[in-house]
C-alpha cells in the first residue's frame, strides 16, 4: 500500500526504532507510547485489519503471538504485559495495517477499583 506508514517502515522508507525483524514481521517502538514499554508487532504482509485475516494467515498469526512473548522477555516485561489489537475505525484503529500493541513496564500495582474510573 503506497500510503501505509507501516509499509514504508517495513521498506525502510520511514524511520522507526526497530527492536526485531525477520522475513515475516517487524517490531518497533510506538512513537506515542501509552506505557513505559510500548512496541508494535507488525506482519510484513499488508492486512488492513484483524477481521481480514484468513486461514492462510494461521502460521503468521501464531508467529505474531510467539513474537509478542519473546519481545516481552527481551524488553523485561514478561511478568506483566498487555497485547491488544484494534479492528476498525470505531475501535480506534488509526493505521490500517494489522498490528499488535505490546505494552508493559508499569510499576504501580493494579487494583480492580481502577476499572471504575
Amino acid at each position: 500500500m503506497e500510503d501505509c506508514i507501516f509499509c514504508k517502515i517495513i521498506k525502510k522508507e520511514a524511520p522507526a526504532k526497530i527492536e526485531f525483524e525477520n522475513d515475516n514481521l517487524i517490531v518497533f517502538q510506538n512513537i506515542n507510547p501509552l506505557a513505559p514499554v510500548h512496541v508494535l508487532i507488525v506482519p510484513k504482509k499488508h492486512i488492513a485489519k484483524f477481521s481480514e485475516i484468513s486461514e492462510e494467515d494461521r502460521d503468521l498469526m501464531g508467529e505474531v503471538l510467539l513474537t509478542a512473548k519473546k519481545m516481552a522477555d527481551k524488553l523485561g516485561i514478561s511478568e506483566a504485559f498487555r497485547i491488544a489489537v484494534a479492528n476498525g475505525e470505531n475501535a480506534r484503529q488509526s493505521v490500517f495495517h494489522l498490528h499488535i500493541h505490546l505494552t508493559g513496564g508499569w510499576k504501580k500495582k493494579y487494583t480492580r477499583d481502577e476499572d471504575k474510573a
